[in-house]
């Protein structure tokens, strides 16, 4: 299972990489294989703002639809609208081309209370 070092992670299996006051959020390794084939990624391409712990999409996969929970709040930049025409990235590069939105971070406090990748390995066991 891979989880990167420099991310941080939710309980529901977001993750954040933070860049300055920009951050990329998207499902770990762990929440595509658990999810089975991701068939639709459905984020409105109009969103404007996160809110942490909030629902901002959901993604659907053959076996089941998961909601997509913000890890921290902000303004969103973009949607990947990769994803649109290719939702099984987030299957096949989690980390990389299948991050889900960018947003330009409101309180950066917030990912205080994130995981680190050992706590998170931990968190699954």
């Amino acid at each position: 299972m891979n989880i990167p070092a420099e991310l941080k992670y939710t309980k529901d299996h977001e993750w954040v990489k933070v860049e300055g006051n920009i951050a990329y959020i998207g499902i770990t390794d762990h929440a595509q294989s658990e999810l089975g084939d991701v068939v639709f990624v459905d984020v409105p391409s109009d969103l404007a703002e996160v809110t942490k712990e909030q629902s901002f999409g959901t993604i659907e996969a053959v076996k089941t639809v998961a909601e997509i929970f913000a890890p921290a709040s902000g303004k969103v930049l973009e949607v990947n609208s990769k994803l649109s025409g290719a939702p099984e990235t987030l299957n096949t590069d989690p980390y990389g081309d299948g991050w889900i939105v960018k947003i330009e971070l409101t309180n950066p406090s917030e990912l205080n209370e994130l995981m680190d990748a050992d706590a998170y390995k931990a968190y699954l066991g």
